[in-house]
């Protein structure tokens, strides 16, 4: 196992400077913030804990200043409210489901449903409850997977961050491009377009009612837009951990678990309406994209590779 420390040298205090930077960054985040989409407590958790490992220590300093680039994916995530996608371009609700009928359909007697339709009428409590856990891995697994390469490898934890961020704004600019409504959306108001409609568990309250607990319920009424679920970055990031776990040869434990955890959360995407198959294609489409553009410039030893190796520098 390979465990990295920051050189002697660098164990110092903070300057003044970055005091005064952050300080700034920190002020600015919540005027903005409050501005584009209204004061919440989560920004204030979010700068509470930014400042304080910062200052902790000079590990956590590092660890804190490496995973800004998960800082500023979220950021950039929860500012997509202020400006939905479908002010941009129509939102494709009635020709993606004929599209995801006519390639994956199920013939049922007279009727060919949607796998999602499929799934709705045979659902069971087995698959609610495993679909549900399957769902809640989509941010904690990859923020653990990027903890355990900040202290196993540092390079591998930039590239790994780098593409994370790569893959989402991929799947952001197709989100304004290509506005798209979810399966659980047609079948609750059919093919008529309904401006600020809010987020919905779909399938996943029957994991919530299982428990009696309201995590989903209150996972989704924090969501920046319902039409985006083309693609599904739900099914890409469990990919990107397991490229990078098969990538770094993790061991036989480690990829099964991954590659386990990545074919879950593209069923459970289906199994319970949150996404079409041809969502989940397009998610993995965007991984495999931003894992090939960013492993590109990156081996030809240019302006790119040397950038990066200054960012491997600095957590160091």
């Amino acid at each position: 196992m390979r465990v990295t420390t920051a050189p002697a040298g660098e164990r110092k205090g903070v300057s003044r400077r970055s005091v005064l930077a952050l300080a700034a960054l920190s002020v600015g985040y919540l005027l903005l913030s409050y501005v584009l989409v209204g004061f919440k407590t989560d920004q204030l958790v979010l700068v509470g804990l930014a400042n304080l490992l910062y200052f902790l220590s000079p590990v956590t300093r590092k660890f804190i200043t490496g995973f800004s680039t998960f800082i500023f994916f979220w950021i950039l995530y929860d500012y997509m409210k202020a400006f939905p996608n479908y002010w941009f371009n129509p939102v494709h609700i009635q020709d993606l489901y004929n599209a995801e009928k006519a390639v994956f359909g199920i013939q049922k007697g007279d009727d060919v449903l949607t796998p999602n339709e499929f799934w709705l009428q045979h659902g069971h409590p087995f698959l609610d409850v495993m679909s549900g856990a399957f769902y809640l891995t989509w941010i904690p697994v990859p923020l653990a997977f990027a903890a355990f390469l900040f202290f196993w490898d540092r390079r591998q934890f930039v590239y790994f961050s780098l593409t994370f961020l790569l893959v989402n704004l991929l799947g952001f600019v197709v989100y304004y491009l290509y506005p798209a409504a979810p399966p659980w959306y047609v079948q609750l108001h059919g093919f008529d377009f309904i401006a600020g409609t809010p987020g919905n568990t779909a399938g996943l309250v029957r994991f919530d009612e299982f428990f009696d607990i309201t995590v989903f319920s209150s996972l989704y009424a924090k969501g920046s837009n319902v039409f985006a679920a083309m693609p599904s970055l739900h099914s890409a990031y469990p990919l990107i951990v397991f490229y990078y776990a098969l990538r770094n040869n993790l061991g036989a434990v480690s990829k099964v678990l991954f590659g386990i955890i990545t074919a879950g959360v593209w069923f459970a995407a289906v199994y319970t309406s949150h996404h079409y198959v041809l969502d989940v294609l397009a998610g993995i489409a965007c991984a495999s994209c931003g894992i090939l553009l960013f492993n590109w410039p990156l081996a030809r030893k240019g302006g790119f590779s040397k950038a990066v190796d200054k960012l491997v520098l600095a957590i160091k």
